[in-house]
């Protein structure tokens, strides 16, 4: 199973939140500097974490973004869940598939899918941050300034 990039970008997002003392705000365009990703890309990304209710995003010129919940409350299964426009494994009607009126692939592919959200769901966002001592460096948490977004 392979997510979609804005998927990666949600669950990358959601981590270096995470990482960030709590209700520290940080902004798009320092989140894309850190991960090298698209900013117009990250704008999307953030826009539907909001809309889900995994981030706060407050306007204006003291505005960022930061984590609505605590990490432990964040379900990582359910992100994926609810970032990924196809969970059924296969696309059978593009191309149109000659096989789709008897075919058992889509089936065990559809179950394989269920097995890795079910999977998925026996984490939480603070399970990825047991390692946040490895991370911060890699997110360049210690050189961040303490007036980000403000």
């Amino acid at each position: 199973m392979r997510i979609t990039t804005f998927t990666d970008f949600g669950l990358r997002t959601l981590i270096y939140l995470a990482s960030l003392p709590p209700e520290t705000l940080t902004n798009v365009q320092e989140v894309s500097k850190i991960y090298n990703v698209s900013q117009n890309h990250l704008v999307k990304v953030v826009g539907q974490l909001r809309k889900l209710g995994y981030i706060h995003t407050l306007r204006g010129k003291n505005g960022g973004i930061h984590l609505a919940k605590p990490p432990e409350e964040i379900n990582i299964g359910e992100v994926i869940e609810q970032l990924e426009n196809h969970l059924d494994g296969v696309d059978c009607a593009s191309p149109a598939c000659q096989l789709t009126p008897c075919c058992k692939l889509r089936h065990a592919l559809k179950d394989a899918m269920q097995a890795f959200i079910a999977s998925m769901k026996q984490f939480t966002l603070a399970d990825m941050m047991i390692n946040q001592d490895e991370l911060a460096p890699l997110l360049f948490i210690d050189r961040l300034d303490s007036n980000l977004g403000a």
